[in-house]
């Protein structure tokens, strides 16, 4: 599946991202400047914070309460359409999502 970030000057990168990675660990493979995923995916950082574009946002799922509770604790402007990119996986169903990394 494809995936682009938007990173903060307005550069796009895209990625072919397997079925079952998380966009977190897609981030780092693919040196997304701005996503650093310290805790390797474990919920316990916020250092992967991502806007989800537009429609994309309702087919991620919801934030779990925990999740919630780490973007209070995340870098850049936190919006109704923050996301920890760990917390979301590649399925066919997002093929073509657009994230933005935050200022």
């Amino acid at each position: 599946m494809k995936v682009t970030w938007v990173l903060p000057g307005g550069e796009e990168v895209v990625a072919d991202v397997k079925d079952g990675m998380n966009m977190m660990e897609a981030a780092v493979a693919n040196n997304i400047a701005g996503i650093q995923g310290e805790c390797g995916g474990s919920l316990s950082c916020a250092t992967c914070h991502v806007h989800v574009s537009g429609d994309w946002l309702a087919k991620t799922g919801e934030k779990s309460d925990f999740e919630e509770a780490m973007l209070d604790m995340a870098d850049g402007d936190v919006t109704d359409a923050s996301r920890l990119s760990c917390q979301i996986t590649a399925s066919g169903d997002l093929d073509g999502i657009r994230l933005v990394v935050p200022i």
